[in-house]
């Protein structure tokens, strides 16, 4: 692991840690790339979430080929001086340069559906990094952008290597589409420095991240970094810096529901009916819904307290495909 780093003056951070500084799992024996202190910047340059092996020509055949002990490269880690345990971390998001591409995939074995969907499948999308206008999907299908970050977060106090693809209380693959420029994350420090890392951008993705994938994107992130001493969080909170709509709501929503005992087996049926819905009436595959689900609709907890039933719903904005 390099421990390279360059300062970038004039250009809003104080620090740039490049790609090639990334690792795989967290482990709180990582050395830190770079030492800061609370108040600084750092820009991050991050790997898409296939840890490099996808591009904007990738094709079916390459997903095939990932091998999944690179995926999901993080960027980091940073040690932040008089970070301790019991205090939070701030993490405010101030900017994002985005790449102009990304992908979404169908991988086996992973997703909320995915027992019913077990092909391979891949979606390469090209979107302009500057105006940001929806990506094209298809035949008339126009997904607005929102760039944010997939996995970010600190090392845990549990000591060994521990995979990056679940979520923590140290944060980590939170996959919340709201952590974008502007938000400010407060992350629950367990060891001291905090030792941070970031990664798994994502251009867009619908609450839930139905498929397993989003618009995942290789991008730049700008990021300030501040101490709350004995904040003493039990889990991750974040506050947003206005609504987080995405202006989807201009021509309303098609929403399916899924009713019983069981939210999981709720959203399943939640989402399972609108791949029904999108499929009849607009003639794409069952996978083309799904990973159209994944990266532009949002699954809600509707009710929780009419027992023994439960309602999850899932929303699709119209204006995507009107």
């Amino acid at each position: 692991m390099s421990s390279n780093h360059t300062h970038a003056p004039g250009q809003g951070h104080g620090h740039t840690i490049h790609r090639h500084c990334h690792h795989h799992g967290w482990d709180n024996s990582n050395t830190p790339i770079l030492t800061i202190a609370p108040g600084e910047t750092v820009e991050f340059e991050t790997v898409d979430s296939s840890g490099g092996q996808l591009g904007p020509g990738s094709v079916l055949d390459d997903l095939l080929r990932l091998d999944f002990g690179k995926v999901n490269p993080v960027t980091g880690p940073v040690h932040i001086d008089g970070a301790e345990p019991g205090d939070a971390l701030k993490v405010t998001l101030v900017s994002f340069r985005p790449s102009g591409w990304g992908w979404t995939a169908n991988i086996p074995g992973f997703g909320l559906l995915a027992d019913q969907f077990t092909e391979a499948a891949l979606h390469i999308w090209k979107y302009d990094p500057a105006s940001m206008a929806p990506a094209l999907y298809g035949p008339g299908g126009r997904v607005p952008l929102k760039p944010f970050t997939g996995t970010i977060g600190l090392a845990p106090a549990e000591p060994g290597l521990h995979s990056v693809v679940p979520p923590r209380r140290v944060g980590g693959n939170l996959d919340v589409r709201d952590l974008c420029a502007g938000t400010e994350l407060y992350l629950p420090v367990e060891v001291a420095g905090a030792l941070f890392s970031v990664g798994d951008t994502h251009a867009a993705q619908g609450d839930g991240e139905v498929c397993g994938t989003a618009i995942e994107s290789p991008m730049d992130v700008t990021l300030k970094f501040e101490l709350v001493k004995g904040a003493n969080l039990a889990f991750p909170r974040f506050r947003t810096r206005g609504p987080v709509t995405r202006h989807l709501d201009a021509e309303g929503y098609e929403v399916t529901t899924g009713v019983g005992p069981d939210l999981m087996e709720g959203a399943r049926a939640a989402v399972s009916g609108m791949i029904d819905l999108l499929t009849a009436r607009h003639g794409m595959s069952a996978v083309e819904a799904y990973m159209l689900c994944s990266v532009c609709g949002d699954l809600r907890v509707s009710e929780i307290v009419d027992m023994p039933n439960w309602v999850v719903s899932f929303y699709f904005p119209r204006v995507v495909l009107s």
